[in-house]
């Protein structure tokens, strides 16, 4: 005899937010930059960040080369949104970021 299981809507919104990787390219600095920071801290965006300008030699120079990938003008702060496809909001725009992010 074949059992049958509830058919039901699940919520994967939290698996897709595991799934993505989110990068800050930041200076120690930058005002943007710390308050890009604060608004990912206060949403609790899982993320990586880097201070380009407290980098030495080649962290520095990797650095600044992924930052130029993204952004050719190399400004800050930079966010780099990856989940299935890039994302890239240079500047702060808490909108923007918002969208990328889906909160």
């Amino acid at each position: 005899m074949a059992r049958s299981f509830p058919v039901g809507r699940v919520d994967l919104s939290k698996e897709v937010v595991k799934l993505r990787k989110v990068k800050l390219y930041a200076l120690s600095t930058c005002g943007w930059c710390r308050k890009t920071k604060r608004f990912l801290d206060a949403n609790n965006v899982d993320y990586e960040y880097e201070y380009v300008d407290l980098l030495t030699g080649n962290d520095k120079v990797r650095a600044l080369a992924e930052v130029e990938q993204y952004n050719p003008r190399k400004s800050f702060p930079t966010v780099v949104v990856q989940n299935g496809d890039t994302h890239v909001v240079i500047g702060y725009k808490e909108s923007r970021l918002r969208e990328v992010l889906g909160l």
